[in-house]
């Protein structure tokens, strides 16, 4: 930037000082992992004062870009996404042979299930009306967290009509190989159809420390719903996702 343009341009200091940054993690100056330049570092390059160079590093952070180790400095972030394939995760070729539908997701790495918890609820209204439920029925509801490779990456509460469930492995915290939708095509409800809803917005506090979310990051909504062959919904599944830790990936014919 020549002295002229500098002088032109009316965007703040630390504003200045963050686009610079993200353009160098952009060209591969600065690569996942690697240490941003610290607030001594940025003051004497670009002769500001400190809480300009802190604000700057700040709005990196807020970004979701770069983050924070306390004690060591602000980093690059280390983003190696988890590509959601939403067609073929949900292939009965995947949980009707005991897989399950992460396997087409992970690949290699390491999941983990935890804070599973399996309980009978009255129906939210939104869920009620979507299961098609009397107002005294309940629903059978399993909140889990994932977490891949030692990070949360998603938070999922299923919602199933107590009635349908009752007595089935799918009121136990382990539902065994295929999941839900193996042992709901034992009970006779196999679900062929699916439908999902996303949209996106800020986390709330709770969300943001279950999923140890960098400062700035939006989560997924994503809303499943399963059908019967006959068009009974069986399951309403909410997930809430790190948007930091995915790519949505959907492949399909014409």
């Amino acid at each position: 930037m020549t002295s002229s343009e500098s002088s032109n341009d009316r965007r703040p200091k630390y504003q200045r000082i963050a686009d610079t940054l993200r353009e160098a993690i952009r060209s591969g100056e600065y690569g996942p992992g690697d240490r941003l330049p610290g607030e001594n570092d940025l003051m004497a390059a670009h002769g500001v004062a400190r809480m300009t160079a802190r604000q700057a590093l700040s709005v990196l952070r807020d970004e979701g870009v770069a983050e924070a180790r306390k004690g060591v400095g602000v980093f690059v972030r280390e983003f190696r996404p988890l590509r959601r394939r939403g067609i073929q995760r949900l292939a009965h070729q995947e949980w009707g042979s005991g897989r399950s539908i992460w396997s087409t997701d992970i690949e290699n790495r390491s999941l983990e299930v935890d804070q599973v918890t399996v309980s009978e609820e009255a129906a939210p209204d939104g869920v009620g009306a979507v299961l098609e439920l009397a107002d005294a029925e309940t629903v059978c509801v399993r909140r889990r967290r994932f977490v891949l490779d030692g990070k949360p990456v998603l938070l999922a509460a299923s919602y199933l009509p107590t009635s349908l469930v009752t007595g089935s492995v799918i009121t136990q915290e382990d539902t065994g190989l295929g999941g839900t939708y193996a042992r709901l095509a034992e009970l006779g409800h196999k679900p062929v159809r699916f439908s999902e809803e996303i949209r996106s917005r800020m986390p709330s506090q709770n969300e943001a420390t279950q999923l140890a979310m960098s400062a700035g990051t939006p989560v997924i909504l994503i809303c499943r719903t399963a059908f019967t062959d006959e068009g009974r919904p069986v399951e309403v599944n909410e997930m809430t996702l790190d948007a930091a830790s995915y790519v949505l990936e959907y492949d399909f014919d014409a």
